[in-house]
């Protein structure tokens, strides 16, 4: 059939094509949104609770909402220069700016950064199973404290059967269904949160929240400042940009979805400190999961409310712990065998670094015992490189010219804020482990 034609007797296609893109947008939006919030909603979100005990509920909010719109704005440099030069990783990206030297500092943090994640998400799933300390995990709950059910053996079994099959995969598009789940085990996760913190509000078994900061010491205000790191690290998914970018292949595309995903993360973020911090007050601990334990359920629905909880936590780590692992991997190969061909083209190479780094987590796993001082080191070092020097020095360097003043301030003032915080963090820390051992 021939095609129609309008009145200056041009061709009018049958079928509008627009519609047909825009629905292909949407779809590749949402499947970033899925990586990229899967990326940012790690472990992050059990230490939020014990920040707002340590900071009060309106500078908490006050810091996640700042900390997400700078994070949007360094994403928003890395993209630029990205699209600008011929960078497809982030550490191209600095080699631009740096040079080789550039290219290593990228290299060296997201090392120490994802590695540090992947054990803390160890922790916490070994946590929630097999109980930490005086909290009771689920599996000793449900049948007693056996071998089987110590925290080195579940971890293990986890480690062989759940995260090395999911590690295998060769792409990281691949990943974006259990991606998905991911974020909807989150969802549940807060949701279940919010509806125990509501009950346990009408029955008047909440203590009133402090709004502000308790100021009874003469190193609490300094204090502060150990939780802004533990709120950057649960911000930081930098080291995703270029994986999730580059296979998207859309520039506005990906702006939108890194948009799309800080929101979500903050308002879930925002809710899961507010309701925890309701239901335990002063008595949160650093991983909230462990405050879930037999002891805080009263009849058998709570029981099973807490066990629900844990679990569909435990599940999300699960799922979250091949993206980090895949840019992890990729960082170190790209380090270590710069002139080889791509590592997903290489089954030897390939599944020997997948099985390094599984065992490496695994062992760490086993000897670090609580979360806390690993976002408290990683949000003060390596997660601040990422999330705002790197992309602030890269803008102040401007190698090809698209920087505006407006960029430079703003790279100026997040560069100050984050050097600033990190060492007023590092030496607090210091301050107070000195303090403690004396």
């Amino acid at each position: 059939m021939a095609p129609a034609k309008n009145e200056a007797g041009a061709d009018i296609p049958l079928l509008p094509k627009t519609n047909s893109h825009t629905k292909e947008n949407q779809l590749l939006i949402l499947r970033a949104v899925f990586n990229v919030s899967t990326s940012i909603i790690g472990a992050g979100i059990m230490s939020v609770p014990a920040t707002m005990k340590v900071l009060g509920v309106i500078p908490a909010f006050v810091v996640i909402v700042i900390v997400a719109l700078l994070v949007d704005i360094s994403v928003d440099f890395m993209l630029r220069f990205t699209y600008a030069g011929e960078s497809k990783t982030y550490a191209a990206l600095m080699n631009e700016s740096f040079g080789k030297i550039g290219s290593v500092a990228v290299q060296i943090a997201v090392m120490v950064t994802n590695l540090g994640c992947l054990i803390m998400y160890l922790i916490i799933i070994g946590d929630v199973l097999s109980g930490q300390g005086e909290h009771l995990g689920v599996l000793q709950e449900w049948f007693g404290i056996h071998w089987w059910n110590s925290r080195n053996f579940a971890i293990l079994f986890i480690v062989l059967f759940v995260m090395l099959p999911l590690v295998l995969y060769r792409r990281i598009e691949s990943l974006w269904l259990s991606s998905a789940l991911a974020v909807l085990l989150a969802i549940v996760f807060v949701v279940i949160c919010s509806v125990m913190a509501i009950i346990a509000i009408l029955k008047g078994k909440t203590a009133s929240p402090r709004m502000l900061p308790r100021m009874d010491n003469q190193t609490s205000f300094f204090n502060l400042f150990t939780a802004v790191p533990v709120i950057v690290t649960a911000f930081t998914f930098h080291f995703n940009v270029h994986p999730i970018g580059t296979e998207l292949g859309k520039p506005a595309a990906m702006s939108s979805a890194v948009k799309i995903s800080l929101v979500l993360c903050a308002t879930i973020y925002f809710s899961i400190g507010i309701f925890g911090y309701l239901l335990f007050g002063d008595s949160i601990m650093p991983d909230i999961l462990v405050n879930f334990d037999k002891s805080s359920g009263t009849s058998a629905i709570s029981s099973m409310l807490n066990d629900i909880v844990r679990l569909s936590y435990a599940f999300h780590l699960m799922l979250v712990f091949p993206l980090l692992n895949f840019s992890l991997r990729a960082n170190i190969d790209e380090l270590i065998f710069p002139k080889k061909p791509f590592l997903a083209t290489d089954n030897k190479r390939f599944v020997s670094l997948s099985l390094v780094l599984l065992a490496l987590s695994y062992i760490a796993a086993i000897f670090i015992p609580s979360i806390w001082y690993i976002f408290q080191f990683m949000g003060s070092t390596t997660g601040v490189c990422l999330a705002f020097i790197f992309p602030g020095a890269i803008a102040l360097r401007d190698v090809h010219g698209i920087s505006s003043r407006k960029d430079k301030i703003i790279a100026v003032i997040m560069i100050v804020q984050a050097v600033v915080t990190s060492l007023i963090t590092i030496a607090t820390n210091i301050y107070n482990m000195s303090g403690n051992s004396s």
